[in-house]
């Protein structure tokens, strides 16, 4: 759990109150954590970051059950783009963006919306659509993911989404599934995982968008990762006129868990070479 608290952060267009975490002094940089994450699985990130930067890390919109219990609907990763975009004017922006999984196709999202907010960007391993829907032909994953939830089975949901949309092998997705199922506290974030999931198929294919983004961005990933997630990122290097491709020799897709000083490096290289064309 991180020490510091979470707290107001800005105030979204639709009036939706923007909350996370801020840590540290100097340039700042702003965190959107990957699915299954309320802001505090980033905190070890942050905190090899906040002895030069001021971080700020989202509880984002898609994993605040506060605000599902109104309305339980998924909210599109356009929504959430624009809370990132109400937090970097509340700041008196241009700042870095750093986002994981999921919340790297919401910091896409971002740039796309408004280049000239952001000065760089390290996006790690965006499960953005290239092609087949994430949850399959027809949502077919997704479906049976939501019928396990509706049936009290969070964990078989977890494992139909690590095991065909993660990509991870049998004996990886099982387990980790199960884990989830058993802490209440990611228990409680499945089917927030499940609407995040259906948000980002319902974006689409977006690559005709990222092209117009000038803004220097390192394309991050592991050698160790689902092979899909470096074929995605190729798909967006190939795109994106100001996009460096590194890879991560020895990690998957956890690596800012596993290392997040590492993680940290890339983001504070990035930070220190501005983008020439925002």
């Amino acid at each position: 759990m991180s020490a510091t608290p979470e707290r107001s952060l800005a105030t979204a267009t639709d009036g939706t109150e923007v909350r996370g975490y801020d840590e540290g002094r100097g340039p700042v940089v702003v965190v959107i954590g990957p699915g299954l994450d309320d802001g505090r699985r980033t905190a070890r990130l942050a905190g090899c970051l906040t002895p030069r930067f001021r971080v700020i890390r989202l509880h984002r919109r898609q994993y605040r059950n506060d605000l599902k219990r109104a309305n339980p609907a998924p909210c599109a990763v356009a929504q959430e783009a624009g809370d990132v975009l109400a937090v970097v004017a509340a700041l008196g922006g241009p700042v870095v963006v750093y986002g994981h999984s999921s919340g790297a196709v919401v910091a896409l999202e971002a740039l796309a919306a408004s280049p000239s907010s952001f000065t760089g960007a390290v996006v790690f391993e965006p499960p953005s659509v290239t092609g087949t829907p994430l949850s399959g032909e027809n949502g077919e994953i997704l479906g049976r993911a939501r019928a396990a939830v509706a049936a009290g089975r969070p964990g078989t949901a977890m494992a139909l989404v690590f095991r065909h949309t993660v990509g991870l092998p049998s004996w990886q997705a099982w387990p980790a599934a199960a884990l989830t199922a058993m802490i209440p506290r990611y228990r409680a974030l499945v089917p927030c995982q499940l609407d995040d999931l259906e948000a980002i198929d319902a974006l689409g294919v977006r690559l005709d968008a990222y092209e117009r983004i000038h803004v220097r961005t390192v394309l991050l990933g592991g050698d160790r990762s689902p092979s899909h997630l470096a074929e995605r990122l190729d798909a967006l290097a190939r795109v994106m006129p100001e996009a460096e491709r590194v890879v991560m020799p020895g990690y998957d897709h956890g690596a800012d868990l596993k290392s997040p000083k590492t993680v940290a490096r890339v983001i504070e290289d990035l930070a220190g070479q501005p983008s020439h064309g925002a």
